[in-house]
């Protein structure tokens, strides 16, 4: 198995929605658990267009759900995390428990 893939920061924090959220990850679901939760307010298709490339990257994977409602509304896109996901989360997050240490805040 090669390297795991480098996380940036809003990668990071919209998979870690994702794995917040479980079953009920869905674009604007994890665009809101980012403002409640990391403070972060960026749009819905920011969100978006960042779990389409992680997709793209193999950490992510998307299930298109029937529309709710009596088929009233756009149908969700619902995302999980694969094991490489995991895997680049498990590294990310070592690589900045690693940084930190040693550091001491003025």
């Amino acid at each position: 198995m090669g390297e795991p893939v480098t996380l940036g920061d809003l990668q990071h924090l919209v998979m870690l929605a994702v794995a917040r959220l479980g079953e009920d990850a869905y674009g604007g679901a994890a665009q809101e658990e980012l403002r409640r939760v990391a403070g972060r307010d960026v749009s819905v298709s920011t969100v978006y267009v960042t779990l389409v490339r992680l997709e793209e990257q193999g950490l992510v994977t998307s299930e298109q759900a029937a529309p709710g409602g009596g088929g009233v509304g756009r149908p969700r896109r619902y995302f999980s995390i694969t094991p490489e996901g995991w895997e680049a989360l498990r590294a990310s997050r070592s690589e900045l428990d690693q940084m930190w240490r040693g550091v001491e805040p003025a």
